[in-house]
């Protein structure tokens, strides 16, 4: 069993070359400042003492929680976790959608020295199997019904699961299974000791372990990312600084809280005393923007990706109104941050503003300041668009292992096309490869029970090996081209970056999704997703009957249109890297299939794997003459 107070991993060493420091700090860890998470907490709810610090919904309107009321709920649920014989250092795991008693979990455990082990909600029992078995879990909180038949499955597996806590007040007969009142109660006794609990919590020590977060394992069995105090602590202060948060924001937080990203950021925000409001159904967002109407939030590319479908979505006239809208929007961004004034693309942008942006900002509730994005690289000209319609979204990189922030754009400094300079205590290097070395105080301090897969990551200076390749401009902005391990190499010993390949098939109106197979090939092929709301109009406009979209992709003329619409995308490529065929799926990716994470990225192998007798069918037919 590892000690989880003081862990530092290993490692191996690699050579590397140029050094970019973030914004004006220097890279030692005793540079940034240091805390606790508990310690963030505390202050955060004695300071600002808001009657709104959470809102969430119920089935009628959206009900507000205070400062006050968190801190007594957070100080019971800590008692009763020692009442109930958790430990400093146990793992405890919190399988639940976002809501006020996620966090209040978390920070509970924070506050009594367990490591919150969050957990997707939507994996299924199998999955979740995994890092319950290899941390050990003993405790577990779950949000509902769902989430508690999901646990006892698993626990007749591991039987070791002995406390099983249900936010949602669920009757149930199986032994150790409790409401979240009932458990509160058992804290009932000692949360009237105030100065114990704080006390205890101002145990913890910035070098301790705080979290133990499995990574969504695109490429093999997931590794319980070790994170400490320190590193979340620092990471809040670095990442966040620059957007000059305040107690009159509201953040919209609905990327899963298991997602070390909106954990973090809603760490930031409560540090900042701004209100959250919690969506616990991703069906939802769309209409807690709109009666949330909140200031800002934080995504994955996908969610930017549907909203920019959709304004384009139009047809007819409308359609030809949202194209020249999209083109001022553009070239007003590239004025605006390039530094330029607007001059006469101003009357054009009212005019714009008017028909298409006002409406869409209407559409996010009208108050948004910003957005922030994460999780994988977001296209250039949807950001361009965004931006310039009034709507900024300020890209960001990180991984789990980072806490997970190593650069991001703001404000203050933001260069589209990028993930912006190293954070402050941050510094970034490239390797001969072109692999993005990463070393600050967010790297965290190695894998759980794991010292081997930690030593092929962090090397011997400390350098973390991020497996993404990129390079840095003159000006320390970071870009991300692909994944080092998603490079493809064909049959003729070319490589083949994937990813600029899909971000320029995605532009395409009728496709959603795009992944380019073809290591080892003697050429690449895609895998398309359809846009099958574009491409249905397409199809009852050019006489093709469809029963559903399994028949609509097996339609001749479909394939023609998505195989034209692949090859005009790819045509700026070099001849091996463009794909000379395409399989057209019939439906979306699957998350209960392993298609993809709960991230939303695409596990490229598993797709090639469901997929293979339709590949190999493609491989084993010569390809298109004209494309050779």
């Amino acid at each position: 069993m590892a000690d989880l107070t003081d862990t530092v991993g290993p490692a191996a060493s690699h050579g590397a070359a140029d050094v970019v420091v973030g914004q004006g700090q220097a890279a030692a860890v005793a540079d940034v400042p240091q805390g606790t998470l508990p310690e963030l907490f505390l202050r955060a709810a004695d300071e600002f003492d808001k009657p709104d610090a959470m809102l969430y919904r119920t089935a009628d309107d959206w009900q507000a929680i205070s400062h006050r009321e968190i801190i007594d709920r957070v100080h019971r649920i800590s008692d009763a976790l020692v009442a109930d014989g958790v430990q400093r250092g146990d793992r405890v795991a919190v399988l639940s959608e976002n809501r006020p008693e996620w966090a209040m979990a978390d920070y509970a455990l924070l506050c009594m020295g367990a490591l919150n082990v969050p957990i997707y909600p939507s994996l299924p029992p199998d999955q979740i199997a995994y890092p319950v078995r290899h941390a050990e879990i003993r405790t577990a909180f779950v949000s509902n019904a769902v989430q508690l038949a999901k646990l006892l499955e698993v626990r007749k597996a591991w039987p070791g699961l002995r406390r099983i806590v249900t936010f949602d007040d669920v009757a149930s007969i199986e032994p150790g299974v409790m409401t979240l009142a009932e458990f509160e109660a058992l804290g009932e006794k000692d949360a009237t000791d105030d100065n114990g609990f704080r006390t205890r919590a101002r145990e913890a020590r910035p070098s301790n372990v705080a979290t133990l977060v499995y990574t969504s394992g695109t490429t093999g069995t997931p590794k319980g990312v070790m994170l400490t105090n320190a590193n979340l602590f620092t990471n809040v202060n670095a990442s966040l600084a620059g957007f000059q948060l305040s107690p009159a924001d509201i953040a919209l937080s609905f990327l899963p809280l298991s997602h070390v990203l909106q954990r973090l950021v809603d760490y930031g925000m409560f540090s900042w005393g701004v209100t959250i409001a919690y969506v616990a159904d991703f069906d939802d967002v769309g209409r807690s923007f709109r009666e949330v109407r909140p200031t800002l939030a934080v995504s994955v590319p996908r969610v930017y990706e549907k909203a920019y479908a959709k304004v384009l979505s139009v047809r007819g006239l409308r359609r030809r109104v949202v194209l020249w809208a999209r083109q001022v929007a553009i070239a007003r961004a590239r004025a605006l941050l390039t530094g330029r004034r607007p001059g006469p693309v101003s009357l054009r942008y009212r005019i714009a503003d008017a028909l298409v942006y006002s409406k869409l900002r209407d559409a996010m509730g009208g108050r948004i300041r910003f957005f922030i994005s994460g999780g994988a690289p977001l296209a250039q000209h949807i950001a361009e668009f965004f931006f310039g319609a009034g709507l900024a979204i300020y890209e960001g990189y990180g991984l789990t292992e980072t806490s997970p922030v190593t650069n991001v754009n703001t404000p203050a400094h933001v260069r589209l096309g990028t993930v912006g300079r190293p954070v402050p205590g941050t510094a970034i290097r490239i390797a001969g490869d072109g692999e993005i070395l990463v070393r600050g105080p967010q790297v965290m301090s190695g894998y759980y029970e794991d010292d081997a897969a930690t030593a092929r990551v962090i090397d011997d200076a400390g350098w973390l090996h991020t497996g993404d390749i990129g390079e840095i401009d003159a000006d320390g902005y970071l870009r991300i081209t692909d994944r080092k391990k998603e490079l493809l190499k064909t049959a003729g010993g070319k490589y083949i970056a994937p990813q600029p390949l899909e971000n320029e098939i995605k532009r395409s109106r009728y496709v959603t999704e795009a992944v380019v197979i073809g290591d080892r090939r003697p050429y690449p092929i895609v895998v398309v997703v359809p846009n099958f709301d574009n491409l249905l109009d397409w199809a009852n406009r050019h006489g093709v009957q469809s029963h559903g979209p399994d028949s609509l992709v097996e339609d001749e003329r479909v394939v023609g249109k998505l195989e034209r619409e692949v090859m005009r995308r790819v045509e700026g490529f070099a001849r091996f890297e463009r794909p000379k065929k395409v399989v057209a799926l019939g439906r979306e990716l699957s998350l209960d299939d392993g298609e993809i994470t709960p991230t939303l990225k695409v596990k490229r192998r598993v797709v090639e794997e469901h997929l293979a007798d339709r590949i190999e069918a493609l491989y084993a037919e010569p390809p298109p003459s004209d494309r050779d």
